[in-house]
């Protein structure tokens, strides 16, 4: 039996890490890279940086080149950079984060074009902060929803590829530690929900949130390619709608 191939970004931690572990759980071939060592027996892993774009084509070239195809990619490296009034964010701290979640995303996606080879599907990892817009969050967002219109601008460069930008919901990884415990929710009230979600099933673990998404995934072919997808659509409706200040009926 033909095992399916994954490749997935950021594969050191959080996300990427339990998605990794999952799809090498369920019997898939994983290919992952990140700029730490990642320690999952099985993971055919490269350390790169995404954003050195000289180097990302030799990097991609060694990890991947030999492969006959792709069934699974998930871009989902990523950087929140500061919650901060986005007034005073310098440019050059916001172009950071433009680099690792918009441009180097797609330099992969150009490498894959490149490469020619098939590939089933593929997921950017989004966030609801590319549609809230909350207070403080505009760097972040500001990636995020260009990496929407990425995922949509794609879909027509893939025509045999589904493409899906996914905001996953909230997680509880090493980036928490920061929001929940030392952002200021009083200057940046978004930051209570995240606060209040914390110990809770409203915020999972790396390794459940990854079964979330990889059980949504044939999903998700059920949308127009190119689409934006919250996951709480799907499992959560209600949740959804409150989160987005709409009705149930319109979700």
């Amino acid at each position: 039996m033909t095992r399916s191939i994954a490749f997935v970004t950021g594969t050191s931690s959080g996300l990427g890490h339990g998605l990794a572990h999952r799809l090498l759980q369920q019997g898939w071939r994983v290919h992952g890279c990140s700029r730490r060592d990642c320690d999952l027996p099985g993971l055919h892993h490269h350390r790169c940086d995404l954003t050195d774009y000289a180097a990302l084509p030799h990097n991609l070239d060694a990890l991947l080149g030999e492969l006959p195809r792709l069934d699974l990619v998930v871009l989902n490296a990523g950087i929140l950079g500061r919650i901060h009034p986005l007034v005073d964010t310098p440019l050059e701290e916001a172009k950071e984060v433009m680099e690792t979640n918009l441009w180097a995303n797609k330099a992969v996606m150009d490498w894959l074009h490149h490469w020619g080879r098939p590939v089933g599907q593929v997921v950017m990892i989004s966030s609801g902060a590319a549609i809230l817009g909350n207070k403080g969050w505009g760097s972040y967002a500001l990636s995020k929803a260009a990496l929407n219109m990425l995922a949509k601008l794609y879909a027509h460069e893939f025509p045999h590829t589904h493409v899906t930008a996914l905001a996953p919901g909230i997680i509880d990884t090493a980036m928490m530690d920061h929001l929940c415990e030392e952002a200021d929710a009083e200057r940046f009230p978004a930051l209570r929900r995240l606060q209040a979600a914390r110990g809770t099933d409203a915020m999972p673990g790396p390794e459940e949130a990854a079964t979330k998404v990889l059980a949504v995934l044939p999903l998700l072919k059920q949308r127009p390619s190119g689409s934006f997808v919250d996951i709480r659509e799907i499992l959560d409706p209600e949740g959804y709608a409150r989160l987005y200040g709409k009705t149930p009926e319109h979700t």
